[in-house]
This record gives C-alpha cells, sequence and structure tokens, in this order.
C-alpha cells in the first residue's frame, strides 16, 4: 500500500518498522524534488531579471536577505512543530500532535502579517539597510514591496510544508510547493516581458506562486490520513512555544543568520568591490543562487531523513536511526564530491549563464564559485548532523551546528578577511566557514551517537533479559 494511502495509525506502524533506508529514499524523493524546483525559480527569477540589468539583478541578490529572513521564520515555526509532531505521533499521543499543528500554523500567518506591514511601513530605509546602492535602491523599492505583501502566505506556506514532511506525507507536501514553483516560472517571463512590468513582473510572479502554494497545502492537509488544521486546536500556551523553540530554533540560527550573512555580503562586495560598481553585489548575488540551488538537493535528502529520525528516536528505536544517519552522510559526500568537481571545472558557464554582458560579474563571480566548491563536500556532515540534533529535541547542540556557518564563522569572517584581501576575501568568506563549521559539527554529532548506541544497546540487553524470563 502507498503511504498516501494509508490512515495515520498505519503510516506510523510502516515509519516505524520498513527499513530504515529503503523508508529514507522514499521520503527523500519529494523532498528533493520539492528542494530543487523550489530553488530553481528562485534562480529564475535572476535569470530573467538579469535581460534587464545589472542593477535589477542585484536588486533581486539584496532583497533575497529579506526572503530569507521570511523563510527563517517559516520554518521556526515548521521544523519547530514538525519536530513535536513526528516524536508524538511516534509516541502515540495524536491529541498533542492536533494542538501542535494548529499552533504553529496560526502563529507563522499572524507573524507573517505583522513583519509584512512592519516592512511596507520602512520600506525605503528597510532597501537601504539591505546594501543597496543609490543605483540599485529603485528596483530593489519595487520588488521589496510586493514580495512583503506574500509574506504570511509565504511563511505559513513552510510550516504546512513541514508538519507534512514530518507525518510522512511528503509527497503531499510536494505538490502544493512544486506546483506553485512552476507557475513562478512561467509567470516570470509573462509579467517581466510581455507586460513590460520590469523588476516588478518578477515579484509579482512570486507572490502569486506563493499564495498558490498556500491555498494547496491546506487542500493536502485534508488528504491521506494527515492532521488537519482546526483553529479551535490553536492553542498558544507557554508549553507549546517552548517545544517550537526548541525543535525551530536552529532553523532560525541557520535561515536567521543567513539573511544577516547575506546583507553583510552585499555590504562587503559594494565596498571591496567599489571600483566594479555594481557588479560585485550582482555577482556575489548570482554565486550564491547558484551554491542554493546545488545544496537544496542536500536539503531535500536531509529533510526525507527528518521524519524517519523523529518518529524512530520517539519510539526509542535509536539503531535505526544510527543506520539511516550514517546511510544519508555516506551518500550525501559523494553527491556533493560530485556536484564541487562540476562547478569547478563549469564556474563561468554557470555564471554566464545569468549575466553575460557584464565581464566584471563573470570574472567575479567564477573565482567565487570555484572557491565555494573546495568546501562544499563537508557539508553534508554538517547538514545531516543538525537535521539529526533538531530532529531528536537536541536543541543546544543542533543550535550551534546551524548558526556556526552563517553566524559564529561567516559574519566574523566577512569583516575581518576582506580587509587584508580586498574582495578576494569576500569571495573566500564561505569556504573558511564551511571548514570551521565542519570542525564543530564533528564532535558534536558523535557524541549524540554514541549515546544513542549506548541507549540502544541497554535496550537490546534488557530485552534479551525479559525474552529469557518467558
Amino acid at each position: 500500500m502507498k503511504v498516501s494511502r494509508m490512515n495515520q495509525q498505519e503510516k506510523i506502524e510502516y515509519m516505524l518498522n520498513e527499513p530504515a533506508t529503503r523508508l529514507v529514499c522514499q521520503m527523500a524523493v519529494p523532498t528533493i524534488i520539492s528542494m530543487l524546483v523550489s530553488s530553481f525559480y528562485n534562480m529564475a527569477d535572476t535569470f530573467f531579471v538579469g535581460r534587464i540589468s545589472t542593477q535589477a539583478t542585484a536588486a533581486v541578490g539584496v532583497v533575497f536577505s529579506v526572503m530569507a529572513f521570511i523563510q527563517a521564520c517559516g520554518f521556526f515555526f515548521g521544523h519547530g512543530s514538525g519536530n513535536y509532531i513526528s516524536r508524538k505521533l511516534g509516541a502515540g499521543e495524536f491529541e498533542d500532535a492536533n494542538k501542535m499543528a494548529a499552533t504553529g500554523f496560526v502563529s507563522a500567518f499572524l507573524t507573517g502579517i505583522f513583519a509584512g506591514v512592519l516592512g511596507l511601513i520602512f520600506l525605503e530605509p528597510l532597501s537601504r539597510a539591505l546594501g543597496s546602492t543609490p543605483t540599485i535602491l529603485p528596483y530593489t523599492k519595487e520588488y521589496l514591496g510586493i514580495i512583503l505583501l506574500g509574506t504570511p502566505f509565504m511563511m505559513s506556506s513552510l510550516v504546512l510544508n513541514n508538519q507534512l514532511r514530518f507525518q510522512g506525507s511528503a509527497s503531499y507536501a510536494m505538490v502544493g510547493i512544486v506546483t506553485g514553483a512552476v507557475l513562478n516560472i512561467g509567470l516570470d517571463p509573462l509579467f517581466i516581458f510581455v507586460f513590460d512590468m520590469g523588476v516588478a513582473g518578477a515579484a509579482l510572479a512570486t507572490t502569486i506562486s506563493q499564495i498558490v502554494s498556500f491555498v494547496l497545502l491546506v487542500l493536502m492537509t485534508r488528504k491521506g490520513g494527515n492532521i488537519r488544521i482546526h483553529l479551535r486546536d490553536f492553542s498558544p500556551s507557554w508549553y507549546y512555544f517552548k517545544e517550537i523553540i526548541r525543535g525551530g530554533l536552529p532553523s532560525l540560527c541557520r535561515q536567521g543568520l543567513g539573511s544577516v550573512a547575506q546583507i553583510c555580503m552585499n555590504w562587503a562586495a559594494g565596498f571591496y568591490g567599489a571600483e566594479f560598481g555594481d557588479a560585485a553585489i550582482a555577482a556575489m548575488s548570482i554565486v550564491n543562487r547558484v551554491a542554493m540551488f546545488a545544496n537544496s538537493a542536500l536539503i531535500g535528502f536531509g529533510q526525507g531523513f527528518q521524519p524517519v529520525c523523529g518518529m524512530n528516536y520517539g519510539a526509542g528505536k535509536y539503531h535505526r536511526v544510527r543506520e539511516a544517519f550514517f546511510f544519508c552522510v555516506k551518500y550525501a559526500f559523494v553527491f556533493l564530491l560530485v556536484l564541487s568537481a562540476v562547478g569547478f571545472i563549469f564556474a563561468r558557464p554557470l555564471v554566464m549563464l545569468f549575466r553575460r554582458e557584464d565581464a566584471e560579474v563573470i570574472r567575479i563571480g567564477a573565482l567565487a564559485l570555484r572557491l565555494q566548491c573546495l568546501a562544499f563536500p563537508l557539508n553534508a556532515w554538517i547538514v545531516m548532523s543538525n537535521m539529526m540534533l533538531q530532529s531528536i529535541g537536541k536543541a543546544v547542540r543542533a543550535s550551534i551546528v546551524a548558526a556556526a556557518r552563517q553566524g559564529l564563522f561567516f559574519l566574523p569572517f566577512i569583516w575581518i578577511l576582506p580587509k587584508f584581501f580586498g574582495l578576494l576575501g569576500v569571495q573566500m568568506c564561505q569556504t573558511w566557514s564551511d571548514v570551521c563549521s565542519f570542525l564543530i559539527a564533528v564532535p558534536l554529532g558523535i557524541s549524540v551517537l554514541r549515546e544513542m548506541a549506548a541507549a540502544g544497546g541497554v535496550e537490546a540487553k534488557a530485552a534479551g533479559t525479559q525474552a529469557q524470563d518467558m
């Protein structure tokens, strides 16, 4: 029987007894597709806007930090509620899971309304603070103003997407996300070129696609034995918010610091690349989109691991968690190694896809991409460790790993390295951040794996003794 046809109890039994590696692959296929398509439509904005001007391309990169913040809040509520739901379903506590689903969703939607209104009130100072130069500012305001209108839908869509995944319904989550992404890719050229809306057309296409995804994901919660969102289950108590913080803080650290890192990158690229005009900001924007696309497959694979990890940990089946973790790390490393080799060799053609007319954008972007490829395979351990720690409720250790790449290391590096190496320092920041993050993630991940191995050994011994007594 397919997972989509199972009721809730059948799905839980399946998640706890199907071979762990096979289960990860089944969960990962739709999440990888969702992440790749979502990342592709983010790249589509950059691709089509790149046909307008270097300033428009840079503006999309500047606004990306705001979108990263919106995603950070969405993942905070989505992962926070989803991790809790997964563990409670594994433990058979269904009422608690229903209340958390509604609490996470409604909280995200209300936060999205607040953030969107606040951003529109302070639109121009926000655009300047994000790193817009005077020539980029008009494009940034035009693009950002429309994006902010869709904030509550974007934020709560991420919550529904993650809640569905953590219930083992990755295929339903995929339908909502992919449909919106495909719609965005189709609307981009229509609004930008046919209706001659320019950069505003790209923003409108993104906002409409997010609203469509939101509607579809709400419908998906009513299928396949998933938890339906009922407003009567909304329980804004400290208990549920504390659990959301425990499960979602690593995501907020990872995505939120990513937003801050993007802003600092824009400022550093604009300052140390001032002799190249807006080319440095545009180049780093393109490289970030390419790197995000490559990283999305890894994130999708990890998201396939998370529901397996959460439910089996909640049921006390630690050996299955360890088995799934090492399976993911091994195959993710090989995949990233191949991907890094391709990115290093074809760095110039990849950057040229977005801005063929500007030689400085190509030169700056190609070197930055090659430098990132050098340490990219290390993300296999970093990302999988982060997702394991987050899924099993190890909030402190998960937050440290999540904050390391874009916060603990990138932010100091982006201010220190350019002082010594100029624009080259900006280009090499992510590489050194990945290396240092790996050195942090290894001991933190291994410590928890050893704890689970010890706990699993005790349980196996107790089970053997019980069997002998019988």
